[in-house]
């Protein structure tokens, strides 16, 4: 099910910064990765466990050196994608949920909310890589972390918010908790079947799971106690 719409009929803010997040995202996709096609810049810039856990920079036939502190990398790949299908997915997941979100917090705390999903999704990611001694070497990009953390505030807030989602050539209508819920439900069980493979197959389903309850827990602190119990 890929969300098309929600409910924006309480929105009183411009998103402003859920905008400025889009606008980034496609221009790195399109300028500095060349629509996927720049190789260089996703060997560089994006997050390989093995160097965040060690510190150090690691060259190989598959990694290029990175010109920045390698710790930096949990930042500058969480606003990079592996291809087209990637970041129309992310972006469309974020232009959804994102609003509402920057609705509710306002447009400072909503900024950090997301890089602070980002970069615990990235840690959650590289957490598991080297618990499990997977994947270590092979880079993660991606804004899906972020954006895990976005839909784990809005279930949160908004649970029984009215969702159009497309199903096949279909688009319906269905409550928040129902689409969300999947969503996460399909990311634990594919995660947990990760563990028992010899790769993750290129997704960072911890980072997925891990953006998602952070989220779920943040949003108390940059929405407010009494703004959650509202819903």
């Amino acid at each position: 099910m890929l969300p098309v719409g929600d409910d924006n009929t309480g929105r009183t803010r411009t998103p402003f910064v859920n905008y400025f997040f889009i606008a980034l995202n496609i221009f790195v996709f399109i300028y500095y990765q060349q629509w996927g096609h720049n190789a260089q810049a996703i060997l560089s810039y994006a997050t390989v466990p093995m160097e965040v856990l060690t510190g150090k920079d690691i060259v190989t036939s598959g990694l290029l050196a990175t010109p920045i502190p390698v710790h930096l990398t949990l930042f500058t790949a969480m606003f990079m994608h592996g291809g087209l299908a990637h970041i129309i997915g992310n972006m469309m997941y974020l232009f959804v949920f994102g609003d509402n979100l920057e609705n509710r917090m306002g447009h400072k705390r909503y900024f950090i909310f997301y890089l602070l999903c980002g970069l615990l999704a990235s840690i959650a990611h590289v957490a598991l890589s080297g618990y499990t001694g997977k994947d270590l070497l092979i880079p993660s990009l991606g804004a899906s972390g972020a954006i895990s953390g976005i839909l784990g505030g809005y279930l949160v807030l908004f649970p029984r918010n009215s969702v159009s989602v497309l199903v096949f050539i279909t688009v319906i209508r269905v409550p928040a908790f129902i689409s969300l819920g999947l969503w996460i439900v399909l990311q634990i069980f594919s995660g947990y079947g990760s563990l028992t493979a010899e790769s993750s197959g290129g997704v960072a389903y911890a980072a997925h799971v891990g953006g998602f309850f952070a989220g779920v827990v943040l949003v108390y602190f940059f929405a407010g106690r009494k703004q959650v119990s509202r819903e």
